[in-house]
């Protein structure tokens, strides 16, 4: 399928016309998926409008190799996980969709990554291989025309100094960090950024007592000196990334799209306001599955939507619909 169709996508009718072929294409093509839809009854001779289509729980990707077609995958992105657990494992057939898929999507909201010095705290995926985030800020690192943009694992003085000397000259940062780490930074350090977005990609891997995103928000735009601080909703079986300029309310590019399922009958989708499971439909996984249940909470409003928290695994519903 021509995936210029995809990042093309102009209107809602074209999302909507888009989505309905990819989801006839990846029921042909991608036998995990068909064999899901086959167990709801839900194929491409019944199903009409986009929310009729059935969502893949994102649980098989930790069981099943998600792909459509026999085509080798040219990379394998993994979550992290802790120890003994199973993690997700994404085969992306043609990473170059991937590619265009996370430049386009920054570009929309952001601008051109060229006009950036990139400065990037994420020691959590550093250290481990198969990340999907470090696989977009290298290319984003390499995109910018900065030549002080570059990782950052544990040279906090460094980046300190770093981030001082640009943003007084007056050039366009984006800092974007893991949590702890950018809390680890503002503990040592404090600041008055005028030019910097702070881009926070969630997640306390561990290190930290976990936080409400209010409290989190709070203490990183003292901190840094800011009155917003942004956000990035990205995970390992999506290749494509909502964005906040504040706030924790997001957006999607437009061939992304969220909708909220009821958290006791996962095959109805809820109205605009009401708090559910977060359903993603992400037309860049055209090689996977573009419908994904995924276990955050959240809800949906204007186009834009807020990411609550994330089911307790006993709480999940629908996930063992069919046993394959």
């Amino acid at each position: 399928m021509d995936t210029q169709a995809i990042f093309n996508i102009k209107s809602k009718t074209e999302f909507h016309e888009t989505a309905l072929q990819v989801f006839k294409y990846q029921y042909q093509n991608n036998a995990v998926y068909q064999d899901f839809c086959n167990h709801l009854k839900r194929t491409p001779n019944n199903v009409f409008a986009v929310e009729g289509i059935p969502f893949l729980p994102i649980q098989f990707f930790k069981s099943h190799r998600i792909v459509c077609n026999a085509n080798p995958e040219e990379i394998i992105f993994t979550s992290s996980g802790t120890t003994g657990s199973t993690t997700s494992k994404h085969f992306v057939t043609n990473v170059k969709v991937y590619e265009e898929s996370f430049r386009k999507g920054f570009s929309h909201f952001y601008g051109s990554i060229r006009e950036y010095s990139i400065l990037a705290l994420l020691p959590a995926y550093l250290e481990r291989k198969g990340s999907s985030l470090i696989y977009m800020v290298n290319d984003m690192i390499e995109q910018s025309n900065a030549s002080e943009s570059g990782f950052y694992l544990n040279n906090l003085d460094e980046l300190a100094q770093q981030l001082s000397t640009l943003d007084k000259m007056g050039r366009k940062v984006l800092l974007i960090g893991v949590s702890f780490a950018l809390l680890d930074l503002i503990e040592k350090y404090q600041f008055n950024l005028k030019n910097t977005i702070v881009m926070e990609t969630g997640g306390m891997k561990g290190r930290r007592k976990e936080m409400i995103r209010q409290e989190l928000h709070a203490l990183l735009c003292k901190g840094f000196g800011v009155e917003e601080i942004h956000s990035e909703y990205g995970m390992t079986e999506l290749l494509s990334q909502g964005y906040s300029n504040g706030k924790g309310i997001f957006e999607c590019p437009p061939w992304m799209k969220i909708l909220t399922r009821d958290t006791e009958d996962p095959l109805t989708v809820l109205d605009e306001g009401k708090t559910g499971g977060i359903n993603v439909i992400d037309l860049a996984n055209i090689n996977s599955c573009a419908f994904i249940a995924t276990q955050d909470l959240g809800r949906v409003k204007d186009n834009k939507y807020e990411i609550i928290g994330r089911f307790d695994n006993s709480d999940i519903r629908g996930c063992n619909l069919m046993v394959l």
